[in-house]
């Protein structure tokens, strides 16, 4: 393996450095999902639900206080401001929320699309360099010209890989990202209409 490295030429070190990236960021959001699921069930949100609808705001605070529950703490947000800003505050909670879901995934896209160029350019490199040698070599010694475009194309092979295996969690984490975007939307839209029906009560 090491020898292989080594006969990609300059461009494998940046290359290696791509699927050093790719490798911390993938591991790193899956850690984030795993504690961010964890951390969003909540057995108590449909008695947070219930007392948001029954008018008993302050009983729903202090539930909400005592919990852990990333989706409550979002709907907290917009309970605390129900007077004034009921929309805009779940709205604002729930964008901080979702751009945390969205971190480093845009470096992942950036690898992604940057690792099959570098590994292209090794290639173009390479083969300039085999064309070199045969200038210099002439016809007579055909292996330095085959045996440097068989060593430039590792790099073509190394970015393309580095781009496919990256490829495949950053889909996942994309679709886990709009999947849980539409979950919050619909939450908010529930909680919007159990506030105002307790708003509504309150007022009788």
């Amino acid at each position: 393996m090491y020898d292989i490295f080594c006969k990609g030429g300059p461009v494998m070190w940046p290359l290696l450095a791509c699927s050093i990236v790719a490798l911390g960021v993938v591991f790193e959001r899956l850690l984030w999902w795993m504690i961010y699921v964890a951390q969003a069930r909540s057995k108590r949100l449909n008695d947070f639900f219930n007392l948001a609808e029954a008018g008993k705001f302050d009983e729903a605070i202090a539930l909400a206080e005592s919990e852990k529950s990333s989706e409550i703490k979002i709907l907290l947000s917009g309970l605390a401001e129900r007077e004034h800003g009921l929309e805009a505050s779940l709205e604002m909670s729930a964008n901080r929320t979702i751009e945390n879901m969205k971190r480093h995934l845009p470096v992942l896209d950036t690898i992604i699309t940057l690792s099959p160029l570098l590994g292209i350019l090794g290639t173009v490199t390479g083969i300039i360099t085999s064309f070199d040698l045969l200038g210099q070599a002439g016809i007579e010694n055909p292996q330095a010209v085959t045996g440097g475009i068989a060593q430039a194309l590792i790099t073509t092979a190394t970015g393309l890989a580095i781009a496919i295996i990256a490829l495949l969690p950053y889909n996942a984490l994309i679709r886990k990202v709009e999947k849980t975007t539409r979950h919050l939307e619909e939450l908010i839209t529930r909680f919007e209409i159990a506030v105002r029906k307790g708003m509504h009560l309150n007022e009788k």
